[in-house]
């Protein structure tokens, strides 16, 4: 098992700049990609972005790339570094962990958090 918390989610304008956290622990996290999907009022939870071990084999949605920037500071921590935020981000940002690779489809992804909110103003 691999247990996965968000942390960081919060209300913020338009155009300002939002970090969040993923925490993994549980069973050899190292061994996993990690990645953050969201899912917006009403909408189907998207693929935003993913990192296997070096920041090189990152992969992000199109809707993000230029904007968002996903890390990991090591086995455990994933951040996602989210600038110029739009009222179109808001959403409910999960964290999930991915065994095969940072791929964007969530049905690879085995073991997922619970969620942070962020909401963006107008």
């Amino acid at each position: 098992q691999v247990q996965l918390v968000e942390s960081g989610g919060r209300l913020v304008q338009a155009g300002g700049s939002l970090r969040i956290s993923c925490a993994a622990s549980g069973r050899t996290p190292n061994d996993y990609a990690l990645g953050w999907f969201r899912r917006a009022p009403g909408k189907e939870r998207e693929f935003v972005a993913a990192i296997g071990w070096s920041a090189g084999n990152a992969h992000y949605a199109d809707f993000v790339k230029g904007r968002f920037i996903i890390s990991r500071e090591d086995a455990k921590t994933v951040y996602l570094q989210m600038n110029s935020l739009k009222p179109e981000d808001t959403a409910v940002y999960y964290c999930a962990a991915n065994p095969i690779g940072p791929t964007a489809v969530a049905t690879t992804y085995d073991y997922w958090g619970q969620g942070t909110q962020v909401t963006v103003s107008s």
